[in-house]
């Protein structure tokens, strides 16, 4: 038994293919999205990998459809290099195999470098194996983490393990909130997978907005909006892989994902390319299946510790809070912030919305005073904004109404002291912060 166990070393070692024999099949037909083949059918699954054609026109895919005598297949890269005919090599279940030396690392969703920083080291860990910790197992939500960002911290606080959702338009101020919550100091290890970016915004992401402290505990996965939809599709999913192997380490992870609706856009393309018929403003079933089956993974370890807080943005398709995928994914998360474009034009950042903003942990974060204090600020929110239209019109008297005098001189000044820079440093106390800066400003 030793010696073969020397010998199966000595094979890896030597960079010796482990599955000598490969089985393949050629190319039949080729579409714009998808390329069929035939021959491999027989031992595909779906999701498995193939390599198509060789030499410089060579390119991989996944494995999307199987029929009794063909497989359809999502290339990875440019479909319109191949050729019927051309050669699919079967390459089985394809996972990342993240190790301590990723973090700093940007690698795209096949777990490639793509930093220029040489090759990475596999940690050996088969993802494939994953633990599925039924629900009775998983440990519990309930220690609060300060993020940092008042607005946040007083509204909707957070808690490690939660999952939780940032609801904005574009151009509203998500991806700079994200690198505010990236510097929490609550975590061992930061994942960001960025989907569907403009490729010259990753590099300025990474280096100006989370900056190179943020990089040092941080692993980015990448997929730009000019890649195929299987990589954008599947960049989210590796970034999970990757997160969860922190988790198994022991590990506070915080997940960012920017964005779930661009990983939406990818699984409907894949769904439609494959002809599975829409059901919901041209979303596809599957799509409502596979985000609850992405967005579940992330959440509190099993008894060995560890977690992964996810926080993810949710690009809203003209600005309507109401689309399938906005609707769906407010059921799935434990908590949704709302960021209004109305309130970025006035000038105030974060561009957070108190009164649409709701985390279902709160309870877990607040005391009794400050779970008071909170209620009355939100009902002076609200008398506020009800009423200025009339108060634009000149309706209002001061001494007709107390509550409303109030929330007149106190919600600017709010206001005010929520505001927040990416450069300001993170307080101890959000609740002390503000009303210092409130009663600076009732002083002025």
């Amino acid at each position: 038994m030793n010696a073969l166990v020397r010998l199966r070393r000595a094979v890896e070692a030597s960079g010796i293919e482990s599955q000598p024999l490969e089985r393949g099949g050629v190319v039949s037909g080729i579409n714009p999205n998808v390329v069929v083949a035939e021959g491999i059918a027989g031992y595909s699954a779906l999701g498995d990998f193939v390599s198509i054609g060789v030499g410089t026109r060579a390119t991989r895919g996944e494995i999307v459809q199987i029929d009794p005598d063909r497989v359809v297949i999502a290339p990875c890269g440019n479909a319109r290099s191949l050729s019927v005919n051309d050669l699919v090599m079967h390459k089985g279940p394809m996972h990342v195999h993240p190790d301590e030396g990723w973090l700093g690392r940007v690698v795209n969703a096949l777990g490639e470098p793509v930093d220029g920083k040489g090759p990475l080291i596999p940690s050996g860990a088969v993802h494939a194996t994953r633990k599925q910790h039924s629900p009775m197992m998983r440990g519990r939500v309930g220690e609060h983490f300060r993020t940092g960002v008042r607005v946040i911290d007083i509204f909707t606080p957070l808690c490690i393990g939660q999952r939780f959702g940032v609801f904005a338009g574009s151009g509203v101020g998500k991806s700079t909130l994200l690198a505010m919550l990236a510097r929490a100091d609550a975590f061992d290890a930061v994942v960001v997978s960025l989907v569907g970016e403009r490729g010259r915004e990753v590099r300025e992401f990474l280096e100006d907005t989370l900056g190179a402290d943020g990089m040092k505990k941080a692993v980015a996965v990448v997929a730009t909006s000019d890649e195929s939809a299987i990589l954008r599709r599947r960049a989210p999913s590796s970034a999970m892989e990757v997160a969860e192997w922190f988790r198994d380490q022991g590990k506070r992870v915080l997940l960012l994902i920017d964005s779930v609706t661009r990983f939406a856009h990818a699984l409907r393309e894949v769904a439609i390319s494959v002809g599975e018929p829409p059901v919901s403003r041209g979303y596809p079933a599957s799509v409502f299946t596979d985000l609850p089956q992405l967005l579940e993974r992330a959440g509190p370890g099993g008894p060995e510790g560890g977690s992964i807080t996810a926080v993810v943005t949710v690009l809203v398709d003209g600005d309507d809070h109401n689309d399938p995928v906005s609707d769906t994914l407010r059921g799935i998360l434990d908590g949704h912030l709302v960021l209004q474009r109305a309130i970025a034009n006035r000038g105030r950042f974060p561009a957070v919305d108190p009164l649409a903003s709701v985390s279902r942990l709160a309870d877990k974060a607040w005391n009794e005073q400050q779970r008071a204090l909170v209620s009355q600020l939100r009902s002076m929110i609200a008398l506020f904004e009800e009423t200025r239209d009339l108060r634009m019109m000149s309706g209002w008297q001061q001494g007709a109404n107390p509550e409303l005098d109030q929330a007149v001189l106190a919600v600017p000044r709010l206001y005010e002291a929520l505001k927040q820079r990416a450069a300001d440093p993170a307080g101890s106390d959000p609740f002390t912060a503000v009303a210092e800066r409130m009663k600076q400003d009732e002083k002025k």
